[in-house]
Order: structure tokens, then sequence, then C-alpha cells
């Protein structure tokens, strides 16, 4: 794609981020990254149409003004029809016909991992959502990479004989699930010999593209170099095809959200494979209230249940419980954000 850069002093990162939005908008970030601390601070890029630009970091959100900078509400530069348009045409490639299946399910996947959600009028057909039009707002979230160590962590999720035990990653939105997920499919993929973690064959069903960020049938997060993907699948289809088809020794999902998830884990457990998955809930005590989740807890089938929150950011490790006996395995001194790493691919 072809896009005028719009100023000389973004680092390349920016720029490949900005280029995806309008000229007004474009410009309006290039000017809020120097303030921002770059694009590794940011979050969440929104636009709304009619309501004030605004871009969320780790610690807060800015209503930026049309020269950039951060400023009142009533001073913030107000985003119109045109700046969602032009967006979606680039984030399209000019068709929006072509991206129906992605505008289906509420978003789009952006090389680099990114992700736009998008809301506006569903056009539904025999009780199913066809597409979305008249879009009204798009939440661009984006993927950052931070330094990591996630060698005490991964020490808690191994057993007595140094197997990877059925883990459950527990997380309220925002929190960081994700970018562990990835990162612990990685190092189980690569190994870690420190640990005496063997590599071992990974699978990952991808149902929403945001685990791998696949972008024309490459991932953009390097997520080790035995781990196969099934991108855009559901995930009670896409575990019975891994355990057909591609011999796991894990198999890794995001959200479980859903009956069926329940029983596909159960299955994949009863054919001895590892489970590596997450779930949205902001404690322990609110995830044993899902209904789907009551079973797969109540059996134990998660060996440890890791519990995120933002505390000290995202990725800060509140408990690691054994989901056996219930005891707590991660010490309070070491309740300290994590600075978890999503790598990228070359």
């Amino acid at each position: 794609m072809n896009v005028k850069k719009v100023a000389p002093s973004i680092g390349f990162r920016e720029e490949k981020i900005i280029r995806w939005f309008g000229e007004r908008v474009s410009r309006i970030l290039c000017k809020s990254f120097s303030w921002l601390g770059g694009l590794n601070e940011v979050e969440e890029i929104r636009l709304r149409i009619n309501q004030p630009l605004i871009v969320r970091t780790g610690k807060s959100e800015f209503f930026l003004t049309p020269s950039g900078q951060n400023g009142l509400r009533e001073n913030a530069y107000i985003v119109k029809k045109d700046d969602l348009i032009e967006a979606l045409e680039r984030m399209t490639n000019s068709s929006l016909y072509a991206a129906e299946e992605e505008l289906r399910n509420g978003f789009l996947t952006l090389p680099g991992g990114h992700r736009v959600g998008i809301t506006g009028e569903t056009l539904v057909e025999h009780g199913s959502i066809r597409t979305l039009r008249n879009i009204s707002a798009l939440n661009t979230r984006i993927a950052n990479e931070q330094n990591s160590n996630l060698t005490s962590l991964l020490s808690a999720l191994l057993n007595k004989q140094e197997r990877f035990c059925h883990t459950l990653v527990v997380s309220p939105p925002r929190a960081g699930k994700t970018t562990l997920l990835r990162q612990l499919i990685k190092s189980l993929s690569d190994g870690i010999p420190k640990i005496s973690l063997a590599g071992q064959t990974v699978g990952v069903v991808d149902e929403r593209s945001e685990i791998a960020g696949m972008w024309q049938g490459i991932p953009s997060f390097d997520l080790g170099c035995r781990t196969d993907i099934l991108d855009r699948c559901p995930k009670a289809q896409g575990i019975s095809m891994l355990i057909r088809s591609m011999s796991p020794a894990v198999i890794a999902v995001d959200e479980l959200g859903s009956p069926d998830d329940a029983v596909a884990v159960r299955d994949a457990v009863r054919c001895g494979v590892r489970i590596l998955a997450t779930a949205h809930a902001g404690s322990l005590e609110e995830l044993t209230h899902r209904a789907y989740m009551q079973g797969l807890l109540k059996d134990n089938t998660f060996e440890r249940i890791v519990v995120l929150s933002r505390s000290k950011g995202p990725g800060t490790i509140e408990s690691i419980h054994d989901g056996i006996t219930g005891s707590d395995l991660w010490p309070s001194s070491n309740r300290i954000n994590i600075k978890m790493k999503a790598y990228k691919s070359n």
C-alpha cells in the first residue's frame, strides 16, 4: 500500500500503524507519539463517529486535540464519518466485501498482530449475523513487545515429572492473558533447557485470529518452531482436528466460553493431550459461577490455574493455584508484573 509518509520523526513501528488510518487521524497520531512515549506505550486507539479521538495506554486515556496534544474533551478532535471510511478502506484494501467474514465476527486483523474491533449495524439473516454495515466505531488494539522472563512461572506449571500441567489462565479484559498465552506457547514449543523443559509439538486453535495474528497465512507472532496453527476455526472443532491430524503434545486455545469448548477440552485430556487455555474472569471465585466452567473445575481438569490482574500493570500474576489441592504456588514476593513479550515473527 502506497501511503504518503506523514512525518520524518516517527519510528518504523509507528509508521506501520498510522498508515492504516486516514490522513487527518494519521497526522494527529504522529504528533502524539513523542509525548506518549511511542507506540510501545499505546494499548488502544479508539475512533467513534462524532466523538473524541481517544488513545489508551496502560496507565491512562487521553483525548487527542487536532494538534496531537492531550486535551480536555471539549478541545479534542471529533472523529468524522470520513475518518472511519478512510481507515476501513485501507484496512480492507478497499474491499469491504472481501472482508465480510471478518466483519461478521466484529473485528479485523492487521499485519503485526494488531486487532481492530468494529461496531455498527448488524445485518442478520436466518438468525445469524451476515455482516456489519454503517460502521460507527473502530478500536485498534496494539500488539506490543516488552522484555520478559517466564522461567519462574513455567517452573510452577511443571509437575514432579517435569511435564507441563493442564493450565488455565484467568484474567479480566486488558490484563494480558493473550500475550501471556503466546509466550507460553513459544516457550513450550521451543523448550527451555534451563528448567529441563524439552520442546514439544503445540497445536493452536486460533478461533478469533488473535493468538497468532495470521496475515495471508503467515503468523505475525513467533509461536515457536514446533507449533501448528488452525486459524479462524471454532475451538471445539479445531481441537478434534488437531488431535486427529497433527499429534500435538499440547493444545492451546484462547477464551473458553461454551459447553462445546468444555466437552472438547475433556476429550483432549482423555486422549493424553496437555491443555493450555484462557478464560475471562476477574477472579477464581468469579470463574466458578460460569456454568460452562463448573464441570471442568469440579473434575479438577486444570492442574494449574493462573490468575492475572492489572494491579501492577498488564500481566501481573496474582496467584497460581494447584487445581487439585487449591494451594497457592505463587509466593507473595513474586506478585509483580512479569513484563511479558509478544514475540514477533520476522
